[in-house]
Order: structure tokens, then C-alpha cells, then sequence
């Protein structure tokens, strides 16, 4: 196979009360990409669709995710990548983490899979380093294994797939505004105090249960988040609104995704994330603001191979 072209999907990353260790896959939005055999030894990036992004392939999450792949193998040839963005970076989705992912996944299985989904995780962990100085895997985990994944330690890295109830479904709200995830970073107190860290912790395996044990209750009482929500919030016209009305039309629970400004919902059933769909664009039609929804079950399976 001297050609893949790849669905690298987007993705909600902390889940509320796992800030750097959740994250979970979506199914309708995503990156295409197209990733070829080159004669030419190294990764070259020879175009980006959608958006304006560096070409540079050691500026590039994709290149950067890529040379990293390719420092453990000994090949003689290389690769060119195709990018056709259709996350916008910033929106707090997993614009990198795709584009990052999706590259180590297309040259892994061109190269016939001499790692596993698992060991692919690190090497675009670099792409994210380069995106937010920070080599985290809470987006870049779910992209790669699909599903809920949990970040058990970061040294040395244990992922741990989870899976979700089949009625589970995300409503996401994407207002046309960028925050940049270092941005986000900087306003999070570095010092919690032990009062909120047994909340947290107590939602964080309350939310892992309600995952395993198919509970939508406890999945919609465990999303509480007592350290980063209510700061990186107030960079998010209307959150506070966003979310009280989500939760009157039905959903589950709501929060910030990844560093914002998107803000997600889950809920129980395609029908009732419509419906909180609906009410978010109402909410936010009054800021004046541009804004995308996206309603989407839990991709189970990551990155997928198209035609």
C-alpha cells in the first residue's frame, strides 16, 4: 500500500472532572487526510485545506507527530501529507490531536503496523506538545482507540479504553471565537485545595462507573468540574447560560470542551441531543456571535480508513 486516506476524528477532551486524563471520541466531525509513500527519505506536508496552517514540517503537529514515528524505524523512503482540516484550530475539539493522530495512524498502518494503537499514542503526544507546550493524551488517546479513555498515569503512560453506554450522545456548541489552549493553561490555579480535590476526585470515578455500569444518572451527576470550569468559563461568552439551558431541555450534564471555547453536553438518545442542540443555538443567536453545533454518538472506533 503506497496510499491511506484516513477520517481523523475530533474530540472532547477532560470530560468535566478529568482535566489531562478524559477524553472521548466524536463521530461527525473531523480531518481527512491523505498520507503517501515518498522515494524521498523525512515527512513533508505538501497541503493544508480548510485552514491556514504551516506547511514547515517541524511547525506542523502532523510533521512533528510524524518524525517522532519515524526516529524508531529504519525505512529508505518517506511520506507526504494531505491535510483537509475540518476542525478549526482553537475551537477546543482536538484540532491538533487529529491532524497529530491521524498522521502516526496513516504512516503506522503504510509502514504495516509495527506498532499498536497503544504505543502510536506517544508519538502524538509530541504534535500536542508543539501545539500547547504540553505532551498531553486525553485528545489524542480517544482519536487513536475511539471511545472513552482514561489517562491512568502519564509516567510511565498507561491508557485504559472505556466503553459507553449505546444511547450516549454529545451535543457541542462551537462559537466562532479561539482560545488558545496555552491561553487556557495560564488562567488554571496551579494550587487546589484538598476540599476540591476529593470533590473531583469523587466525580471522576463516579463518571468511570456510570460509563461501566450503563447508569445515565450517575454519568450526568459526576460531570462536575471544581478546578478548571470555573475559571477557564469566564473566557466563554454565555457558558453559564449554555449550560442552565441544556440541562432544563433534558441533558445529563454539561461543561467546557477541552479549553474552550467550545461547551459540550451529554445526553441519553439522538432525540433529546437535538433538542439541547436547539436550545444552545437559541441561547447563543443573542451574543451576535457565528457558532456550529455538532451532534454526535460516541465513535467507538477512532481513526478510520475511507475511500
Amino acid at each position: 500500500m503506497n496510499l491511506i486516506k484516513i477520517f481523523s476524528p475530533a474530540t472532547i477532551a477532560n470530560i468535566s472532572c478529568g482535566f489531562d486524563v478524559l477524553g472521548l471520541c466524536l463521530d461527525s466531525i473531523g480531518d481527512k487526510m491523505i498520507i503517501r509513500k515518498t522515494k524521498k527519505k523525512g515527512v513533508i506536508i505538501s497541503k493544508i485545506v480548510g485552514q491556514i496552517l504551516p506547511l514547515e514540517t517541524n511547525k506542523n503537529v502532523a510533521g512533528v507527530a510524524a518524525l517522532a514515528l519515524l526516529k524508531k524505524v529504519d525505512i529508505g523512503f518517506g511520506f507526504d501529507i494531505e491535510i483537509h482540516k475540518n476542525i478549526k484550530p482553537g475551537s477546543g475539539i482536538g484540532s491538533s490531536a487529529a491532524s497529530a493522530a491521524g498522521a502516526v495512524f496513516g504512516i503506522n498502518k503504510l509502514l504495516g503496523a509495527p506498532f499498536s494503537l497503544q504505543e502510536l499514542i506517544p508519538f502524538a503526544m509530541e504534535g500536542e506538545k508543539l501545539a500547547s507546550g504540553t505532551a498531553h493524551a486525553d485528545n489524542v488517546a480517544p482519536a487513536l482507540l475511539g471511545g472513552f479513555t482514561l489517562i491512568r498515569s502519564y509516567n510511565p503512560l498507561d491508557v485504559i479504553k472505556i466503553e459507553s453506554p449505546n444511547e450516549l450522545y454529545a451535543t457541542v456548541i462551537h462559537p466562532q471565537i479561539e482560545i488558545k489552549t496555552a491561553d487556557a493553561r495560564a488562567v488554571i490555579k496551579q494550587k487546589i485545595s484538598l476540599q476540591k480535590t476529593i470533590i473531583q476526585t469523587g466525580n471522576l470515578g463516579g463518571l468511570i462507573c456510570g460509563l461501566f455500569t450503563n447508569d445515565y444518572n450517575l454519568i450526568g451527576r459526576s460531570l462536575h468540574d471544581e478546578i478548571v470550569e470555573p475559571y477557564r468559563s469566564l473566557l466563554i461568552p454565555k457558558f453559564d447560560n449554555l449550560k442552565k439551558e441544556s440541562l432544563k431541555a433534558g441533558a445529563l450534564g454539561s461543561g467546557i470542551s477541552g479549553s474552550g471555547p467550545s461547551v459540550f453536553a451529554l445526553c441519553k438518545g439522538k432525540k433529546i441531543a437535538k433538542i439541547v442542540g436547539k436550545v444552545m443555538a437559541k441561547t447563543y443567536e443573542k451574543t451576535g456571535i457565528d457558532f456550529d453545533i455538532h451532534i454526535s454518538k460516541i465513535n467507538t472506533k477512532g481513526i478510520k480508513i475511507i475511500q
